[in-house]
């Protein structure tokens, strides 16, 4: 594709890289992978070689988890050059197969996964303690709007989250609503694959749905939906909130008590969404500390330094064409050598990655994953 003298250089401000290092010094993909984040940022200063540069499979290892963007001392994102280069194969529609599908799923379904949005709201049948999940009609008020994440509506395995969600916001008594079957996708994947048309299409469709109803808030299951609502949304005008800030604000004022008790030891994983991208560190080790016999331990690399876990920035759908051993696996043996015996983790991607590495390693008898509300159903 043609694209006009500078344009590339100027909207990722190449020109500002120092060619430091630090970049790919941090990259956590660097240790499985060949990708070199600082060595696409110089080279991409020569424009006539970026289709050859969009052809290296490496611009798909990136799992944009943030680290190259705190590292830098010039405040880039190196990462989004990797996404611009990714863009010029999405606009040709020269991408994975998988991520093709999943694009075009997203336009049609609402959702990446391939499912009809008519049963988006199918998990909500026989919660638990809970006669109906309330659904907000167009210009209802509520204090708190829920998005589920795609994942949680679908995916059978995560759907859990999505109903310990529902009972603790009812035991809490939280003036609540869903939105229901006209629920789309947050369009974070959508941009990570290089489709931004369809991103914006998502940011015009979701701002416009979220306006119908009269709330206070908007809080997010998935970190990536939060990040994307909160960071990268041009037209929404709400307050956004990933779930375990509002849960964290339930229990210190005394809304939420948590009287089962959990007898393990947790070692909880910061989502790069959530952590890395918008610094959410103190949220969730407070709702686990408050969860009765929860011994909390700490992974070395932790916060801004988390070890990410491989699920973002599209890689549910392109694999890398590494063998090497996934940072997931890394991430899992680091806990076994803490002695934990729960992975806590506040993200689906996250979930899934880290629970698939257990199995790999043969360790799903000695510890498990579970997800911040998963605790939060078995301690209310």
């Amino acid at each position: 594709m043609g694209i006009e003298e500078g344009t590339f250089v100027k909207k990722y401000d190449l020109l500002g890289c120092i060619q430091c290092g630090r970049c790919t010094g941090g990259c956590p993909v660097t240790v499985r992978t060949p990708l070199n984040v600082r060595k696409f940022v110089y080279e991409a200063l020569n424009e006539e070689i970026l289709e050859e540069l969009a052809d290296k499979p490496e611009i798909w290892d990136c799992t944009t988890c943030n680290t190259c963007a705190l590292r830098c001392p010039k405040g880039l994102e190196p990462f989004e050059v990797l996404i611009g280069l990714r863009s010029m194969k999405a606009e040709e529609g020269n991408i994975e197969p998988t991520a093709r599908d999943a694009l075009e799923s997203m336009f049609n379904n609402g959702n990446p996964w391939g499912k009809p949005a008519a049963k988006r709201c199918d998990w909500m049948d026989g919660i638990d303690g809970v006669e109906k999940v309330r659904i907000l009609e167009e210009g209802e008020k509520a204090d708190v709007l829920i998005h589920v994440c795609c994942t949680a509506c679908y995916d059978p395995r995560i759907i859990p989250l999505a109903r310990n969600l529902v009972r603790v916001l009812e035991k809490a008594g939280v003036d609540y609503g869903f939105i229901g079957t006209e629920e789309k996708h947050c369009g974070s994947e959508a941009r990570r694959l290089g489709e931004e048309g369809l991103f914006e299409y998502f940011d015009e469709e979701n701002s416009e749905l979220f306006s119908r109803f009269d709330v206070n808030r908007l809080v997010t299951l998935s970190p990536h939906c939060f990040n994307t609502f909160k960071n990268e949304y041009q037209n929404l005008n709400l307050p956004v909130m990933h779930y375990t800030q509002l849960i964290a604000e339930m229990i210190e004022s005394g809304s939420l008590e948590l009287p089962g008790e959990i007898a393990t030891q947790v070692v909880y994983h910061d989502p790069c969404y959530l952590g890395k991208k918008n610094l959410v560190f103190d949220e969730p080790r407070y709702i686990l500390g408050k969860i009765k016999g929860v011994e909390l331990a700490e992974f070395f690399r932790s916060k801004e330094r988390s070890l990410c876990c491989e699920g973002g920035g599209g890689k549910m759908w392109v694999e890398s064409q590494s063998k090497a051993p996934r940072l997931a696996e890394t991430r899992v043996l680091d806990a076994q050598a803490l002695g934990a015996k729960t992975i806590a983790v506040a993200c689906p991607f996250c979930l899934l990655t880290l629970e698939d590495a257990l199995k790999v390693k043969g360790l799903e008898e000695e510890m498990r994953v579970a997800d911040i509300l998963e605790l939060l159903g078995e301690a209310i």
